[in-house]
């Protein structure tokens, strides 16, 4: 026997790398030091920075990942992977700087896999950081045939004088709210669940989500904040600290930028909800305290702000086609959310 009698196809493993080798290397940086292959990716720090701060994170995409794999529809996928990581570092105002991939598979379908990467490229250069590298692995007998899962790594750089750990929060400062373009890639077990429960299937339409499929609708990419919020940062917009809106939903992760003695006291009338998270309402029977705890609702990233500067960040951001709300005002409290 050999590992191919086992199921692991080594030449078919080659090939994928091959297949994927000029679109990674079109994310590289002139401080990417060498070429794809190697057992480590090498990444030469960037200059200007009196006290750098090295900023990492990792992530996944869930069981969104079940819905791509269900339609046969994969190219997105690799953004949502970045998004989840950059956005979070971001929160501190960290520049990412390079990312790493590791998808794992039952059988490594290699045109399958490269729609992964496609998008994963996408969100690199969406959010200006290298894919240094990734890890494949085939491994038969614990994902079926089509599966596989992902997961990113994301490391960023900041000025330690402008690390934002949520210090300069003062009561009064404002909380404006980023749009989100869907989902995201939170929540999708309680979505998957009530599809199951009202046996729909995701090639299916309905008026309220337009002319795109049920399927296509929920994966939409998650929007990647980077390019904007660090374009702010680098004009002087006070920006005092800011969070990334996932799993939990506002109530879970915008007190995370808070101090022990702040609370944010919340208008949720203040944006409009997107008729996604309408439906997965009526179809789920789902209570509003549990559509907040679990999506976005809309709001995918939150910056605070001086109060005088809410107006004029609002419009800075719809100049960048970003719409932005002001959603809610710091005060004094337990670090919690009020108001939903």
């Amino acid at each position: 026997m050999d590992y191919q009698d086992a199921g692991v196809n080594i030449e078919a493993g080659r090939s994928f790398v091959d297949k994927i080798r000029r679109s990674v290397e079109s994310t590289y940086s002139s401080q990417v030091l060498g070429g794809l292959g190697g057992f480590g990716g090498y990444f030469e720090l960037p200059t200007g920075y009196e006290n750098p701060v090295l900023v990492s994170g990792t992530d996944g995409v869930g069981t969104k990942l079940k819905i791509a794999q269900a339609i046969n529809s994969h190219h997105t996928i690799g953004i949502d992977l970045v998004a989840m990581c950059v956005n979070d570092i971001l929160t501190s105002g960290a520049k990412p700087l390079f990312f790493l991939d590791y998808l794992a598979t039952g059988k490594l379908n290699p045109q399958q896999l490269s729609d992964v990467v496609t998008g994963i490229v996408e969100g690199c250069r969406l959010s200006g950081c290298s894919l240094l590298g990734g890890e494949t692995a085939e491994m038969p007998g614990f994902y079926g045939v089509g599966e596989y899962d992902v997961a990113g790594f994301c490391v960023g750089i900041v000025e330690k004088s402008k690390l934002l750990d949520g210090s300069q929060i003062q009561v009064g400062d404002v909380a404006i709210g980023l749009s989100s373009s869907g989902v995201h890639s939170n929540g999708f077990s309680l979505v998957r669940k009530i599809v199951e429960v009202n046996d729909i299937n995701w090639s299916d339409r309905f008026d309220k989500l337009g002319e795109k499929t049920l399927g296509e609708v929920l994966l939409t990419p998650t929007q990647i904040y980077v390019q904007p919020i660090l374009e702010a940062l680098k004009s002087g917009s006070e920006i005092k600290a800011m969070a990334h809106i996932t799993g939990g939903g506002l109530p879970e992760n915008l007190p995370r930028c808070l101090k022990e003695n702040q609370s944010i006291k919340i208008n949720p009338e203040a944006w409009p909800v997107l008729p996604i998270f309408q439906w997965i309402a009526d179809m789920g029977n789902v209570e509003s305290s549990a559509m907040f705890n679990t999506f976005n609702m809309g709001i995918g990233f939150v910056i605070i702000v001086p109060k005088n500067q809410a107006i004029s960040t609002i419009e800075w951001l719809k100049s960048k086609d970003i719409l932005a709300y002001e959603i809610g005002e710091v005060m004094e409290g337990n670090r919690e959310l009020i108001g939903i």
